[in-house]
């Protein structure tokens, strides 16, 4: 018959895609380059300002093709689950690892102590610089209360 299209397979040549619509790759990458490209795409969060001052912590590689961010508390970790899809798929794209994963990691932080009285500041001061206790008494000076 005349116009008949012999049928041709193509299962080799179809490239296979990851669930985000991206070739699967697998590419290696260093903690530099995820440095560069994490802070390129902080960026272009010009319209985030909190989102942004979050994500300017530079996560580190972890096992296998894992990210981990380490944030400081929960609001934030919700501020990056809204993020979290575009980020990751970002960085597959310009790191071309379709295996990347994002994992954050809540850090507890010390809590510090905010010195309020002139007093508890000098003080402060004068363990840090024991001369400073000898100026204080030389020249007697004291704080009124």
């Amino acid at each position: 018959m005349a116009g008949n299209i012999p049928e041709t397979k193509i299962e080799n040549q179809v490239e296979e895609t990851s669930s985000d619509g991206y070739r699967n790759l697998d590419e290696t990458f260093t903690n530099e380059q995820l440095a560069v490209k994490w802070l390129e795409f902080v960026d272009q969060l010009t319209d985030r300002p909190i989102l942004k001052s979050t994500l300017s912590i530079v996560p580190e590689k972890a096992e296998g093709n894992q990210i981990l961010l380490k944030i400081g508390n929960s609001v934030q970790e919700e501020e990056i689950k809204l993020v979290k899809y575009e980020l990751i798929s970002w960085l597959r794209k310009e790191l071309q690892n379709s295996e990347i994963e994002l994992v954050t990691r809540i850090e507890k932080q010390e809590a510090t102590r905010i010195f309020y009285s002139d007093s508890e500041k000098m003080q402060l001061m004068m363990q840090k610089n024991p001369e400073l206790y000898q100026l204080k008494q030389k020249f007697n000076l004291d704080f009124k209360d």
